[in-house]
C-alpha cells in the first residue's frame, strides 16, 4: 500500500515514515502544501495523512482541491489536539478520519489498517466502474459494451481505471508510469504509449463512443464521442 505524508515537520514525518516502511507500506513524504497537492493529484496513493498547518497551502484547502479534481483518495487529517473547529471543517470538506497531535504510532496504524478494510470492502461491493457506454469489472479484468466484451491484461485495466477515475481530467504519461510501475521504474515513455494503443484498440473492437484523446505536450483524457461524430 502507498501512502503520502504531507508534514512540514521533517524529523517527525521521517521518524513516522521510517516505522510505516517497517510494517511494510510504501511511503512518499511532502513537506509543504503545494508538494502535497501536486502528489496528491497524481491519484496514485491508497492513503493520505495530511496535516492541517502547513507552509504555502494549509491542508483544508489541499484537500478540497483533491475532492474537487475527482481524487477520492481516503485522507486522515492530522489536527492539534482539542482543535474541534478544524476537525469539523476537515470532514466537512471531505476528510475520512482525524488525528490528534501528538499521536502514538500503535494508534495511527490502527486507523490506517481501518481505512485499508474500508478501501478494500468498497471495491468489492463497487467493483464495476462506468464511463459512457463501457463498463469495466475491476476483479474479472473484463471490458463490456453493450452485448459485446473483451478481457484486459492487468496492465491495461489499471490504465482504463486510472483515466475513468479522472473523469475527464489530463493525466500525464509521467503520472500513469508512476501510478503503473511506481516511482522508482525504469519504464519509459513509449511503453505507455503501447498500452494506450493496445487499450484503443480493445475499445475499437467493441464498438465503443468511448475514446482515449492524446493532448500534445500534456497527455491522455477519456471521451465520449457525440452523435454525428
Amino acid at each position: 500500500m502507498r501512502l503520502l505524508m504531507v508534514e512540514d515537520e521533517k524529523y517527525m514525518a521521517e521518524a513516522v515514515a521510517q516505522v510505516l516502511k517497517k510494517n511494510n507500506y510504501t511511503v512518499d513524504l511532502a513537506y509543504n502544501g503545494e508538494d502535497g497537492l501536486d502528489c496528491g493529484l497524481s491519484g496514485i496513493y491508497d492513503i493520505i495523512i495530511l496535516d492541517i498547518m502547513l507552509p504555502k497551502m494549509d491542508g483544508i484547502n489541499i484537500l478540497k482541491e483533491l475532492r474537487k479534481n475527482g481524487i477520492e483518495t481516503p485522507v486522515i487529517l492530522l489536527t492539534a489536539r482539542g482543535e474541534i473547529e478544524d476537525k469539523v471543517r476537515g470532514l466537512d470538506s471531505g476528510a475520512d478520519d482525524y488525528l490528534a497531535k501528538p499521536f502514538h504510532i500503535d494508534e495511527l496504524l490502527a486507523r490506517l489498517r481501518a481505512l485499508g478494510r474500508r478501501k478494500a470492502k468498497s471495491l468489492i461491493n463497487d467493483g464495476i466502474l462506468s464511463y459512457g457506454d463501457i463498463k469495466l469489472n475491476l476483479h474479472t479484468l473484463q471490458l463490456e459494451c453493450g452485448s459485446k466484451e473483451a478481457v484486459l491484461t492487468l496492465k491495461e485495466s489499471q490504465l482504463l481505471e486510472l483515466l475513468i477515475k479522472r473523469n475527464g481530467i489530463i493525466v500525464s504519461k509521467d503520472n500513469i508510469i508512476e501510478k503503473l510501475w511506481g516511482y522508482d521504474t525504469d519504464a519509459e515513455e513509449n511503453r505507455v504509449e503501447i498500452y494506450i494503443s493496445l487499450l484503443r484498440k480493445k475499445l475499437a473492437q467493441l464498438d465503443s463512443r468511448v475514446y482515449i484523446q492524446t493532448i500534445r505536450g500534456a497527455g491522455y483524457v477519456l471521451k465520449t464521442a457525440k452523435d454525428g461524430q
